[in-house]
């Protein structure tokens, strides 16, 4: 899996996005909660990518793999050829 690097906005959340979420009538857990969401359906969206499937139609296994590919590129190649950099 050779994967292009993203801008952290393709990752994370944009400054449009952190906004709208820090001006939402939501408790600080809340916040927390959608900020998470958010990068998590862009992931979700990204993995749905790879595998040639809708989002909908992922499985619980596929997203397993998909991190096990990724983590496996971390350590054998690097952060900079992962996916994630974290």
């Amino acid at each position: 899996m050779n994967v292009p690097s993203q801008s952290p906005s393709e990752q994370f959340l944009t400054l449009e996005e952190s906004g709208k979420v820090d001006a939402a009538l939501l408790t600080s857990p809340e916040k927390f909660l959608t900020r998470l969401t958010i990068s998590s359906l862009k992931l979700l969206k990204h993995i749905a990518q790879e595998y040639g499937v809708a989002v909908e139609d992922l499985t619980s296994e596929q997203v397993i793999s998909w991190f096990e590919k990724d983590s496996k590129i971390r350590f054998e190649q690097g952060i900079e050829a992962a996916y994630l950099k974290w």
